[in-house]
């Protein structure tokens, strides 16, 4: 299990837009690279992406959540084929 974190300060959004699905759900697969949220500071969005593949197994907070730096985002399990 690895733990998604913040890589900066702001506003944690898990939907490009508040009427649109989010960018993932939990219990979904993710691709290395993928994003998973944006945060947004200052009017300017960062995705939140994941370092490598596997299943996101629950978001650790919600939407509108005000984030720190290393504040940890979400859980992911990494894909069995990933674990050597």
């Amino acid at each position: 299990m690895t733990a998604v974190k913040a890589r900066q300060p702001g506003v944690l959004h898990r939907r490009p837009a508040p009427e649109s699905d989010p960018y993932v759900r939990e219990g979904g697969h993710v691709d290395a690279g993928q994003t998973i949220a944006v945060i947004e500071a200052v009017k300017t969005t960062s995705p939140v992406t994941v370092d490598k593949p596997g299943t996101v197994t629950r978001f650790l907070l919600e939407d509108g959540t005000e984030v720190t730096p290393g504040q940890e985002i979400a859980e992911l399990a990494d894909d069995p084929a990933d674990r050597g």
